[in-house]
Parts: C-alpha cells; sequence; structure tokens
C-alpha cells in the first residue's frame, strides 16, 4: 500500500471506523534513518490504534527503526515480508526474505529486544516453485521461535520473476485453507488472513477459521465498506453516519492541513471511492480529480463535489 495509507488516508479511515487497527505504507529502514523522519512516520493521535510498516533486512537497522516507531507512539511495529516488487527485491527484503526465515527470525529477535509494543510479520504463503504448506509452516515455525506472535499472512504465492507486483497480487491462486490449517497447527499464535477480501461477509466467514482479517485494497478503493466495521466485527452500537457526514467530518482536517501548505488533491484522492455505487459518483470523482489539484484549491472544490452527488435525480444508474 505504498503511497495509498499515508497520514491523510488514515485519518480519513479512522473516521469510518474507531476500533479496526490502521497499517502505514511500507516505510524502509534507509528512508526512516536518513529521510525526513516527521513526514514518512508522523501521525494524528486520532489515528489509533495504528501500526507502522517497516521494510528492511539489517538487522541493526530495522532495530533502530522500531525504536523510532515506539517513540512516535505506535501501537506495533510489523515487518512486511510480503511486498514482491522488483524496487522492494533489490534491497533485499519484501517476499524475497520467506527464502531466509533464519535472519527473519534474528530481525525480529532484534526489534523485539528494543521495543515494548509488539512486533508482528506480514507474509505470503511462499514464493515461486516452493512447496507452500512447507513454506508457510516452516518459516512460522522459525520466526515464531524468535518471538513473534501475530502473522498477517496474504494467503498467495510471490512470484518473484514473471510477475509484476500488480499481477502478484490477482495470478497466484489464493490458498485460504492453507492459513486456516496453519491457524489449527498453531493455536498459540494470532492468525490474520489477507488477499482478495472485499466484503465484510468476506471477513465474517473468515474469522470462523482465523483471529483476524486485513483488508487491503478493498477499503482502499471502497472505503465505505469500513464504516459497518466497528458494529459487524466489534459490536459496537455507534455509527459513521451517512458518506455525506463523513466528508463533513474530513473537512475540520482537509482545512488544518490546508493551513500547512498540504495540497487539496494529496488529501481527496483518498475520498474518491466513498461514493462507488451509488448515483452520481462518477461526477464526484470527475469533479475532486479536476479541480483539487488547481493552485489555491479548498474546501469549496469539496462541497461542490458533494453537490454534484446531491444534485443526481433518484433512481438514475450508479456511475
Amino acid at each position: 500500500m505504498m503511497e495509498w495509507t499515508d497520514r491523510h488516508c488514515r485519518y480519513f479511515h479512522r473516521i469510518l471506523t474507531r476500533r479496526a487497527r490502521l497499517y502505514t505504507e511500507m516505510v524502509t529502514t534507509p528512508a526512516l534513518i536518513h529521510g525526513p523522519r516527521a513526514r514518512l512516520i508522523g501521525f494524528d493521535p486520532a489515528e489509533h490504534p495504528v501500526a507502522l510498516q517497516l521494510g528492511g533486512s539489517e538487522i541493526k537497522a530495522l532495530a533502530e527503526c522500531a525504536r523510532l516507531g515506539e517513540a512516535q507512539g505506535y501501537d506495533e511495529i510489523n515487518l512486511n515480508i510480503g511486498c514482491p516488487s522488483v524496487r522492494v527485491q533489490r534491497g533485499a527484503f519484501g517476499a524475497c526474505l520467506m527464502r531466509e526465515p533464519s535472519l527473519v527470525g534474528d530481525c525480529i529477535a532484534a526489534m523485539r529486544a528494543a521495543v515494548r509494543v509488539p512486533v508482528t510479520v506480514k507474509c505470503r504463503v511462499g514464493v515461486d516453485d516452493c512447496d507452500s504448506e512447507q513454506s508457510l509452516f516452516g518459516f512460522v515455525e522459525t520466526v515464531s521461535r524468535a518471538g513473534c506472535e501475530t502473522f498477517i499472512v496474504h494467503a498467495r504465492k510471490a512470484w518473484l520473476k514473471g510477475l509484476s507486483a500488480k499481477e502478484n497480487r490477482e495470478v497466484p491462486p489464493l490458498e485460504y485453507e492453507l492459513v486456516y490449517a496453519l491457524k489449527r497447527a498453531r493455536p498459540d499464535l494470532t492468525i490474520v488472513i489477507n488477499g482478495g477480501i472485499l466484503t465484510l461477509d468476506d471477513a465474517d466467514a473468515h474469522l470462523t477459521q482465523v483471529d483476524g482479517v486485513m483488508l487491503g485494497r478493498a477499503a482502499y478503493q471502497t472505503p465505505w465498506v469500513l464504516a459497518d466495521v466497528d458494529r459487524r466485527l466489534f459490536g459496537a452500537n455507534h455509527s459513521a453516519g451517512t458518506r455525506f457526514e463523513v466528508v463533513e467530518a474530513f473537512m475540520p482536517y482537509i482545512e488544518r492541513e490546508l493551513a500547512k501548505g498540504v495540497p487539496l488533491n494529496v488529501m481527496t484522492m483518498h475520498i474518491l471511492g466513498l461514493f462507488n455505487g451509488l448515483p452520481g459518483a462518477r461526477a464526484f470523482r470527475r469533479h475532486l480529480s479536476e479541480n483539487a489539484i488547481k493552485r489555491g484549491a479548498g474546501l469549496d472544490v469539496v462541497r461542490a463535489a458533494l453537490d454534484h452527488v446531491r444534485d443526481v435525480p433518484a433512481g438514475r444508474a450508479a456511475a
């Protein structure tokens, strides 16, 4: 979710759900150690509970970045062993580390020694032509010995050669039953399932087999799916309100960030999918896309986009 789940996105998602745990985009250890730290891992207190997702394979660097994340106030530090992109492979981290469980275990041990908050792993079921069951079970066995108690498993292999990052999210078959089997074999661990989960009905079904569900692109592209998470999955009795009320609740944040010099489109890009499936959704998206990028664009652009949705006659086909 690099360049997607930034702090503006997470603030917006927190309006939709108070209870779901939010994850940052993956931040690489060199970027965090040498780059603009406040911009990379700064967040609003409203985002809690929120986890920092790190990418890297150098033990000392990961321990240092875990310390930085804890000092910033994150509730969890997550190590990404699932990203298959070519750029990530060149850095010798991400999904290629599925082949090096001992190194991952050493990284986890060092990170856990550096912080008091939980350190977790996000992984795949395997890579390339490996046996998925042997790969996943062996990886989890080794890394859990280093003290990792929570594994977020994207239920697909990653093909490190021959498939793009996008294809790796769609082409390898989903192996949900394998993740269920992992939970049965390791009831002592917290197993969270990820991959191809689009609805809360899907999530409910998975939760009969595992401890948690992670939504990725579905939550970003159709964010309204998050609006019923607290009631459906946590038994809460509060509501996010209507889509219009959610945007209104986001506006004070937008106004504050505009005053700091943040361009409007950097924030509104995350709400483009809010009205998907409803009449006027296309007009809403178009107005924001065309006008939020303009110099000096402000809240009037957002309000005008909402008017496009309201102005569509009832019963007109959704776009």
